[in-house]
């Protein structure tokens, strides 16, 4: 497996370094298929049903990990609710102890749509 760097966000320009998953279907297939070392992610996206919040119960359900998890949403609530569900699951040793999670809100940059 190739390792990777990964940024979920269907508005904001992909920083240098990561691979841009636009909604959940694309971040689930890279976190699959690859080694993810730095995983960042939004909480709003385009699709209201698959948000953030959907994905990093997924992730738990199904043992997809990273490293190093941001959420990186400008969504109060949204972010501190995918924070709390990791740190939970991270308590109840149903992901690694050692992966870390961090909230780190980013305002949204910009009026361009991410290519």
């Amino acid at each position: 497996m190739v390792t990777i760097n990964v940024f979920l966000d269907d508005y904001r320009p992909c920083p240098d370094g990561y691979v841009l998953a636009r909604n959940i279907d694309e971040c689930i297939t890279l976190l699959d298929e690859n080694t993810v070392n730095f995983l960042s992610l939004d909480h709003d996206l385009e699709n209201k049903k698959k948000n953030g919040l959907s994905l990093v119960h997924y992730m738990v359900e199904h043992k997809l990990f990273a490293r190093h998890i941001t959420i990186h949403s400008a969504n109060a609530g949204g972010g501190k609710a995918m924070y709390r569900y990791l740190k939970k699951a991270q308590q109840d040793h149903m992901m690694p102890s050692d992966s870390t999670i961090k909230l780190f809100p980013m305002p949204l940059n910009g009026p361009k749509k991410a290519q």
